[in-house]
């Protein structure tokens, strides 16, 4: 069917300006456009000074003559005839509506209408048009209609036997009496109204008996009320709790309870904490204002009554979404984790993977592996409040944290146990949680192991930190939640997984028998987090890397980094919180974040889904391109190397470059090895048995950096040292002296104008004698070129500190890179992790620290440049100051930092990280070919993760419907799981039941539809059996 075409929209403007208010000029616009015989009409308001004007007109056009066309034809409109409108006027002042209209100021739009919103509000605080009644609407002259209702419809007005009349099935709503002037907050406790329980509204009971004291308190949504309740005596009556319970009231005690909170304000306080991460103190005290927000009228207060229906409440709703009230064995038979939201897409056996996973060829079994995320956060920490004692926790182990006493016994029984300090470099910060202060806290933070690929917390994967991030702790909760798992391939993310993993099955064998688990028949990998692997050292950034690992897609182990954004919000309530009520108050949190990352796994592996199709085909041509320029035995070689390393890490890494760097060190062993072939060769440059002319230079260097740092260590001393400070620098003084002494009297053997220069630059108001050790000048060949008089020097020296400064800016640039990466990386942790004066000092003492050393290496680096410029003039070395350029301020930033205002787009890297070490051999072309190998197996790397990631979100799109089958499945079984005496109470249990079975199934059709362009899914295998 072939669609009409619009008609031109016809504009009508017409001009208002207010009169009261000192507003601008806006223009009130309405559009009407007709299509098939049908007319829209759209209105607007938009300013006259942001109005876009032709420019070929004069600013007062507006008001000038425009072109007046017909009225329209309203018989020929079905909706809407502008009648009482101006004139139609064509004209170019609103051409393109997509530039301005209401939609884009809303704001602007209301500010003439202020007024009018401010007279409604206060027209509201009268009787307003029911002032004109004098009789109620039910007839009756003994009351006059002076009471009106703020939380029902309308602003009726009624008498005092009608209001309570009304309210028999809303007796929390608050009510309002007019007193001749205004009107005044009552209730309809005093106006008369009695709730009774066990009957219908409309019922009688004969045997009522009222509540203790008759001053029962209600907390709602609109606020906290007293109200005159009666229980039901009948023979037949229920417990007063179970009768508060079945009108949707939640007592806060079992015995003659005198105080409730309805379901609504508890459904909605649980919902607001988990959004907002409100305190249920901050929720009750605004419940409060709301009643009265003067303070001249006394509210009850029942904040700790409240406080423990919450925390009941909580741990009921996960009960009931456990399915624990349709088990048979009731409550006392929930087992460890089995309260957790489960993550769909994970390997469940039973639950979502094919018959016989377990034995599918290693080509395969790679997509059923699990892979886990371990972390520290020291914000949630807890204050030595409560005991277990007085405050015990409902879920007990149930969830997501450990069971406690099991816990803390492992933990007593093994206190004394040392941990093996970290040899990487970034551990230095992480170490620093083992310094914490643990003073006035029963947990310094929580430990979690999350799933690595979906961001959910795994049951039993949760527990406390007593001082620090320890391995003891660490051990435990992983090992709690892997046995909960049959999986037999094993991918773990840490940020210390380099050190932790060492011997980690060895301390398994000491934990209790319970928690071990067959690691001799699993593949167990270990990974740093993508983020935290750029502070470790460069062998380990090659051997825990997630990208250069086969068999794990684009998984980057920052999942607990993510949830705790979520987490940390409820750290200010929780840490003043007993261990119970803290423990099932995160268990619950936590419970909320899976959930909510179930509901949206539809979105979020589409979106995955989306992103590794597009990469996946670029880097696999990027590859293809690459792999053309090389030849292809090259190629079979390279593919052999990296083979042989994937399937045992052992072997050479081909990710690991074959050429040597250059260091000072390899720089001294290569000169040495030359003196050799020399001496050999009958060519004797030495004029000491004992001192070669490639150690003099060196040594002349080394003493250079010993003089510097003893200028930094002075001058970093205090006004006042103490006698131990003085006595240390005394000492490195002495040793520094006597080292450039023995120095200079071999530097005079091969360089005799040195003593001559030395005698002619000392003055005589100082005489060497008083010349400091790191104030001595050494005069090596570099130096000699900014003399005054530059004077020459043997070019084989100058030769050899060439090789020597070559290295040492190389050098100088490596420790620079380190220390970049590890006070990044210290900056992150503190900002993380450390709350308070004293851990951030001491924190802030280890930066500064790193900072020192950093700006040492700068130096370093501009000493070393600055001789090599002396140098290249003697030299004639050329096209070096390419690689080695002039060290600015702005260039000594991490690799994701930029410079000014750039950002990641606009940006760029610094070029200290893009140098590479050169080639310490003669062939150029192996350097360039190694570089090219190193190229191939990152771009080979990249393309296999993307490609991998392809295949690993299909089975997890098949593995989250699989479940979701299965889990509907399971809801129907629970239906007829436990039966009940009661008709009514087993249709209850029925009726949840089937409406959690209708919701995964729901899920389920929703997911399906979102991935239907994933032609892997259809058809979805058959779903296994509920156990």
């Amino acid at each position: 069917m072939k669609r009409t075409a619009k008609k031109p929209r016809l504009q009508v403007e017409r001009f208002v300006q207010p009169l009261s208010i000192p507003t601008p000029t806006v223009k009130l616009i309405r559009e009407y456009a007709s299509t098939n015989g049908r007319t829209t009409l759209q209105t607007g308001h938009v300013s006259l000074s942001e109005a876009t004007l032709d420019e070929s007109e004069p600013a007062c056009s507006l008001y000038g003559p425009h072109t007046i066309q017909e009225w329209p034809d309203h018989n020929a409109w079905d909706e809407v005839a502008p009648f009482g409108d101006p004139p139609i006027i064509e004209s170019n002042v609103l051409q393109d509506k997509r530039k301005r209209n209401a939609a884009d100021n809303p704001l602007l739009v209301w500010l003439p209408e202020r007024q009018s919103f401010l007279d409604e509000t206060l027209f509201l605080e009268g009787r307003g048009h029911e002032a004109q009644r004098t009789l109620c609407r039910c007839g009756t002259e003994l009351e006059e209609p002076k009471f009106r209702c703020r939380d029902c419809f309308g602003m009726e007005m009624c008498c005092r036997y009608c209001v309570v009349e009304r309210h028999q099935c809303s007796p929390l709503h608050i009510i309002e009496e007019w007193n001749g002037s205004f009107f005044q907050r009552t209730n309809l406790k005093l106006l008369g109204l009695r709730i009774q329980l066990g009957h219908a509204p409309s019922h009688r009971c004969y045997n009522p008996r009222p509540s203790s004291g008759n001053n029962f308190i209600v907390v709602d949504t609109n606020g906290i009320h007293e109200v005159a309740l009666d229980f039901c005596g009948c023979d037949t009556a229920q417990l007063r709790y179970k009768q508060l319970l079945r009108a949707r009231w939640y007592p806060a005690t079992t015995t003659d309870p005198q105080t409730a909170a309805t379901f609504n304000v508890l459904e909605h306080y649980h919902l607001l904490s988990y959004e907002s991460k409100v305190s249920a103190y901050e929720f009750y005290h605004s419940l409060a204002r709301r009643s009265d927000n003067t303070g001249l009228s006394t509210i009850r207060d029942r904040y700790s009554a409240f406080m423990r229906i919450v925390h009941q409440w909580r741990h009921l709703r996960q009960l009931r979404r456990g399915g624990r009230g349709h088990d048979p064995g009731g409550v006392t038979e929930t087992k460890a984790g089995e309260l957790a939201v489960l993550c769909p897409a994970c390997p469940h056996p039973g639950k979502n993977l094919p018959s016989g996973w377990e034995n599918s060829p290693p080509e395969t079994r790679w997509l059923y592996a699990l892979f886990i995320a371990i972390d520290a956060n020291f914000r949630l920490k807890r204050k030595v409040v409560s005991s277990d004692q007085v405050d015990p926790g409902l879920n007990a182990g149930w969830a997501y944290f450990v069971e406690e006493h099991t816990y803390k016994s492992y933990l007593s029984e093994r206190t004394n146990e040392r941990q093996e300090r970290s040899t990487c470099v970034s551990h230095n910060a992480v170490n620093m949680a083992d310094t914490k202060s643990s003073r006035g806290l029963a947990a310094t933070g929580i430990g979690t192991v999350d799933c690595a690929r979906h961001e959910f917390k795994l049951p039993n994967g949760v527990g406390d930190l007593q001082k620090g991030e320890r391995y003891l702790n660490m051990d435990y909760l992983v090992f709690s939640a892997l046995v909960g798992f049959t999986v037999t391939v094993l991918n773990i993310s840490y940020d210390i997984a380099c050190q932790w993993s060492k011997k980690l099955w060895s301390r398994m064998e000491h934990m209790p028998t319970r928690l071990h688990i067959p690691h001799n028949d699993m593949l167990v990998r270990y990974f740093v987090p993508k983020f935290h692997i750029a502070a470790h050292i460069a062998a380990c950034q090659l051997a825990f890397s997630w990208n250069f690992t086969k068999w794990v897609g684009r998984t980057d182990g920052e999942a607990p980094e993510r949830g705790w954004a979520n987490a940390n919000r409820v750290a200010s309530s929780t840490k003043e919180m007993g261990p119970g009520t803290r423990h099932d108050t995160l268990d619950d949190h936590f419970g909320d974040w899976n959930w909510k990352k179930t509901t949206t796994l539809g979105r979020t592996l589409k979106r995955k889904m989306e992103e590794a199709v597009k990469w996946e085909q670029e880097h696999r041509i990027a590859l293809y391109d690459l792999e053309g320029t090389v030849q292809p035995a090259l190629l079979d070689e390279w593919r052999l190397e990296i083979k042989i390393w994937e399937e045992d890490n052992t072997q050479p890494n081909p990710f690991e470059g074959k050429v040597a760097p250059i260091t000072q060190a390899v720089v001294r062993s290569q000169l040495a090895a030359l003196e050799a072939q020399e001496l050999q060769a009958g060519i004797n440059h030495s004029l000491d048995v004992d001192v070669s002319p490639s150690i003099l230079i060196s040594g002349g260097i080394e003493l250079e950096d010993m003089q510097q740092r003893l200028k930094h260590d002075i001058s970093d001393l205090s006004l006042h040292p103490t006698d131990k400070q003085k006595e240390a620098i005394i000492h490195r003084t002495n040793a520094l002296q006597r080292r450039i002494d023995s120095w200079t009297r071999y530097q005079q053997l091969y360089m005799p104008i040195v003593s001559m220069l030395r005698s002619s630059s000392l003055s005589a108001s100082v005489p060497q004698v008083l010349l400091k050790p790191q104030d001595f000048p050494l005069y090596l060949p570099s130096a000699l070129n900014y003399l005054d008089s530059p004077v020459d020097c043997d070019l084989h020296l100058m030769e050899y500190e060439w090789q020597l400064r070559w290295a040492q800016a190389h050098d100088a640039l490596n420790e620079l890179r380190s220390h970049l990466c590890l006070r990044s990386h210290m900056y992150k942790f503190k900002d993380k992790n450390l709350r308070g004066q004293a851990a951030s000092t001491r924190a802030q003492n280890l930066i500064a620290r790193v900072e020192a050393k950093k700006d040492a290496a700068v130096e370093k680096y501009k000493r070393a440049r600055r001789a090599l410029k002396s140098l290249s003039c003697r030299l004639d070395k050329v096209n070096w100051e390419e690689r080695l350029r002039p060290l600015k301020p702005g260039d000594v930033r991490p690799m994701g930092d930029f410079a000014g205002d750039h950002t990641q787009g606009t940006g760029t890297i610094s070029w200290i990280w893009l140098v590479k070490d050169g080639d310490t051999s003669p062939s150029e072309n192996e350097r360039v070919q190694d570089c090219v190998r190193i190229e191939w197996c990152k771009a080979r790397a990249r393309a296999a993760r993307w490609s991998e990631e392809v295949e690993l979100l299909v089975e997890e799109m098949r593995r989250v419907l699989t479940f979701l089958e299965w889990q509907s499945c399971w809801w129907r079984q629970c239906a007829t799981r436990r039966s009940s005496e009661k008709t009514t109470e087993q249709e209850g249990l029925q009726a949840y039941a089937y409406r959690q079975a209708a919701l995964r199934s729901t899920m389920r059709k929703s997911f399906q539809a979102l991935w239907s362009f994933v032609a892997q899914l259809n058809p979805i295998p058959a779903v296994p059996a509920p156990a």
